[in-house]
């Protein structure tokens, strides 16, 4: 078998305290870094398929994504200048009001190992806030909401018209998704994609990134 499907296995399975070394080993055997990302990325989008046939569950995707970045941090300092897989800025939080995280954690997890650069907010995250971190960094491609009550759907929807409003809107797409939003509702307030899933999620974003 090879270093570099030694490392995607290790990854697949969640091999966090192994997955570091063997990338290193993988590189001083002669690797290429970009080869490396990239069993990496196909090796969790594999993940992501059986975690929407429900063969694996949240604690191994999570797990999977955890190894996938200790790859990644090995990876970075070879990886300079090296744009082959990555796709861009990609903003994500919760709406104001609500404070889970653990599905907009799974999906930031999977939008960075499929290429992506994540700047998380984090939680009750007020329109001016998302609109501040857009500003801040122009070369966004993508923001991410989240809302994962009934009761934060209007918040949902305020920042999704706030972000319609804004200048920048023709430069970025609009992700939404959490457990009481639809594909209707996405529909309705105007964002350009919703996904019910984080791997779904990933997918989505490489392909509005491309």
């Amino acid at each position: 078998m090879s270093q570099i499907q030694t490392v995607a296995d290790a990854v697949a399975a969640g091999k966090t305290k192994l997955v570091g070394g063997l990338v290193q080993e993988a590189l001083d055997g002669g690797c290429d870094a970009g080869e490396l990302l990239n069993a990496m990325i196909d090796a969790m989008a594999l993940v992501g398929e059986r975690f929407k046939k429900n063969e694996i569950f949240v604690p191994e995707m999570l797990i999977a994504a955890k190894a996938m970045k200790k790859g990644v941090e090995v990876l970075k300092p070879y990886l300079a200048g090296d744009n082959t897989t990555m796709y861009g800025k990609m903003i994500i939080g919760t709406v104001s009001g609500d404070l889970h995280d653990i599905g907009k954690n799974l999906v930031a997890m999977m939008i960075e190992s499929a290429g992506f650069e994540v700047i998380d907010l984090g939680v009750d995250v007020s329109v001016s806030k998302f609109m501040e971190a857009i500003e801040a960094n122009p070369d966004v491609k993508i923001v991410g909401l989240s809302a994962l009550l009934t009761t934060t759907m209007p918040s949902l929807k305020e920042t999704v018209a706030a972000l319609n409003e804004a200048p920048f809107r023709s430069n970025i797409k609009v992700m939404v998704g959490g457990a009481p939003i639809t594909q209707e509702f996405a529909d309705e307030i105007g964002a350009d994609a919703y996904t019910p899933d984080a791997a779904s999620a990933a997918q989505k974003a490489k392909e509005l990134a491309a």
